[in-house]
């Protein structure tokens, strides 16, 4: 083994993935079975009896727990984190579970927007919150510092504030808030968290990106999860410790690393505070001259894969 299999090598480690009866969950799973990983896998009851998933985990080599239950609710994250205590230790967390329910915003009902808002935001929070209260108290009672590693699933549409999903895009903006939150308050315990914003064609996504198209022998579908798959298992591994508060968008063969927002332009007074006047014809004048079009999306990002 290379220094650099050692590095990506997860034999002995535990991981917890929700949302791994099917889709980029289910991929996300078996792949860090693949590296080692044992892998307690949570989705809906219904989804999981239904699922091949901890058959693929057998069949990699590694073992496989389903926990059944809404991720949005408390006890789900409390058994998860149970489940991997008792099978050696929780070492990696990734939080995949979501749903969605797609509406223009005057269309949209409360209902929708809280189911969304439960199963991604606070589903990724409970757990979240959950295994950095198990690390840190595990710290505490060593030498201060644990492996662990926080795999958060954010989106583009955090981003860009799709027109037709305000609940989706309004929760994958919080994740990435949570995520680096998260990394600052255990960064000191031997923690490291960071987040994705996969373009993969899944059933969930099938709306957007439609089915797969015919590929050549050695071709990969640039939509395939086999690529979301490889940045996990880096960020769930030894390799990735000096990555810590990171957002990544993965698409195809190409993992962009996202840079924090930039400040455009500072409008000053002349004096200890603004005349409400002077404010109004500053920014008139300069939004005057500029793209009415061009806002805080990041459409040129979601735009470009370079």
């Amino acid at each position: 083994m290379t220094t650099d299999d050692a590095q990506i090598d997860l034999s002995g480690k535990v991981a917890v993935v929700t949302g791994a009866a099917a889709g980029l969950g289910r991929a996300e799973a078996i792949g860090l079975a693949k590296a080692g990983a044992t892998v307690v896998v949570n989705d809906m009851a219904g989804a999981l009896d239904a699922s091949d998933v901890l058959d693929e985990i057998a069949a990699a080599g590694s073992k496989g727990v389903a926990v059944a239950g809404d991720i949005s609710a408390r006890t789900t994250a409390d058994e998860l984190v149970a489940t991997a205590d008792g099978l050696g230790g929780l070492d990696i967390v990734v939080n995949n579970a979501g749903i969605t329910r797609d509406r223009i915003l005057f269309n949209m009902s409360d209902e929708e927007w809280d189911a969304v808002i439960a199963v991604h935001l606070r589903g990724h929070f409970l757990l979240t919150r959950n295994a950095a209260v198990y690390w840190r108290n595990k710290a505490k009672a060593g030498d201060g510092t644990v492996y662990g590693r926080i795999i958060n699933t954010s989106s583009e549409a955090g981003l860009s504030g799709p027109v037709g999903q305000p609940n989706y895009g309004a929760a994958k903006a919080g994740i990435t808030a949570l995520t680096v939150s998260a990394a600052r308050a255990l960064e000191r315990f031997g923690v490291r968290a960071n987040a994705i914003a996969p373009r993969a064609r899944t059933a969930m996504t099938a709306g957007v990106f439609g089915d797969a198209p015919e590929t050549s022998d050695g071709q990969i579908d640039p939509l395939s999860t086999d690529h979301v798959v490889t940045l996990v298992r880096f960020l769930a591994a030894p390799a990735s410790e000096a990555v810590n508060a990171q957002l990544f968008i993965v698409y195809g063969p190409t993992v962009t690393l996202v840079a924090p927002p930039t400040a455009e332009k500072h409008f000053t007074a002349n004096s200890d505070a603004w005349d409400p006047a002077d404010l109004s014809g500053a920014l008139h004048d300069y939004f005057a001259d500029r793209d009415a079009a061009r806002g805080f999306s990041a459409t040129e990002l979601m735009a470009s894969r370079d």
